[in-house]
């Protein structure tokens, strides 16, 4: 097909994820593009992320409301 322009740095990095993975960096950039493209499509996967992500925090453990941090960083 067509080619894309990579900026260095970023084919620099590509490049050594493939090669700790093993594969080319070609596969992996792609592999990489295709999941982020495809990755989030609708609002039900974005949710069903978030809740796995919740999941990994106890009920237990008490969460600080994210107003309370955005002050505190406001404030400095």
């Amino acid at each position: 097909m067509g080619k894309l322009a990579i900026d260095d740095e970023v084919l620099e990095e590509v490049a050594a994820a493939a090669r700790s993975r093993g594969v080319s960096s070609e596969s992996l950039a792609q592999e990489l593009l295709l999941e982020g493209l495809r990755g989030h499509k609708s609002k039900e996967s974005l949710r069903q992320l978030m809740e796995a992500i919740a999941a990994m925090t106890s009920r237990d453990v008490e969460q600080t409301d994210s107003v309370e941090l955005l002050r505190e960083d406001r404030d400095r």
